[in-house]
């Protein structure tokens, strides 16, 4: 752990394995969702545009390889990175024939200087064969898979529309635990309905899974999507700044601190925000986090 963070970070982790700075590369693959193309609903979940989180660039016309060389430009010169990670992110990235996966996977990783990939994946769209196959890189890469989830509880999983139960999750990391790929959960604080003990009860279930990382989202309102609606109806209302950071802080003293944290808020685009106003400063969110943990003389699995 992270003495001066409090918690397990990601690059923390990363440096620790390859000895120097690593840095993801955001990769759209061109995929869809059952979420969204009619298979589960057309509708997606309540907070997803149609970017699907992505970048758009495979609607632009650039290849796995074009995507991967253009984002290390930016990422040696930002960070100084010498290795990367490709990170499947937009959509749902095993969403597709394990053929295909082989593919879109291989073309990434023949990229000079990739030591890994991240793939980012709904737990209902993987089976054996599509799990052999991602444990297969795991003999010569870091592989990462991350599930989204958001909540435990199925009345949040139903009302924001996610298509998939919290059994589909627990069924999706018993398929791929003990496997040598590291598991990610996506888990969003301050989704509708949801008070601090429910999402206290989302850090605990998840921290007795086995699983390795966890990603923290604030749930923020985009443009054009069916929470934005609601939002303008007063049917939402979204967490202030305080309140989101003091949640934080209690989810992590509730995950054990073997658990890597790779992500603490969320990030949105400045175009596409609609509300809270806030959550454009990722920057200060952050150092508000780490000035409440500190505040508290407090850290990850404390409450444990």
């Amino acid at each position: 752990m992270d003495k001066e963070k409090r918690y397990s970070d990601y690059n923390g982790y990363l440096r620790k394995i390859f000895g120097m700075r690593v840095q993801k590369i955001t990769v759209d693959a061109g995929l869809s969702c059952p979420n969204r193309d009619g298979v589960i609903s057309k509708g997606g979940c309540i907070y997803c545009n149609s970017k699907g989180s992505g970048s758009g660039a495979f609607a632009r016309g650039l290849s796995i390889t074009e995507q991967i060389e253009t984002g290390k430009i930016g990422m040696i010169k930002k960070y100084k990175a010498k290795k990367f990670l490709a990170y499947f992110q937009s959509y749902t990235n095993t969403y597709t024939t394990c053929a295909n996966m082989k593919k879109l996977y291989d073309e990434a990783l023949a990229c000079e200087g990739m030591v890994g990939m991240a793939i980012g994946t709904r737990p209902d769209c993987v089976d054996e064969e599509k799990i052999a196959l991602i444990q297969s890189y795991t003999k010569n890469y870091l592989v990462w898979l991350e599930y989204g989830l958001q909540s435990v509880h199925d009345t949040s999983l139903s009302l924001i529309n996610r298509g998939h139960d919290f059994k589909d999750f627990a069924r999706a990391v018993d398929m791929t635990r003990d496997r040598g790929i590291n598991i990610c959960t996506h888990m969003i604080l301050g989704l509708p309905g949801e008070d601090r003990a429910m999402m206290l009860e989302s850090a605990r279930v998840i921290s007795d899974m086995g699983i390795n990382g966890v990603k923290i989202h604030l749930l923020y309102v985009i443009k054009d999507t069916p929470l934005d609606r609601m939002w303008q109806r007063g049917e939402y209302t979204c967490m202030e700044q305080q309140e989101y950071v003091d949640m934080v802080c209690d989810f992590l003293e509730r995950l054990p601190k073997e658990i890597i944290i790779q992500r603490i808020t969320g990030d949105p685009h400045g175009e596409e925000l609609r509300a809270p106003a806030w959550a454009g400063r990722y920057r200060e969110t952050f150092n508000m986090i780490q000035h409440t943990l500190e505040k508290r003389d407090s850290f990850q699995g404390q409450k444990l």
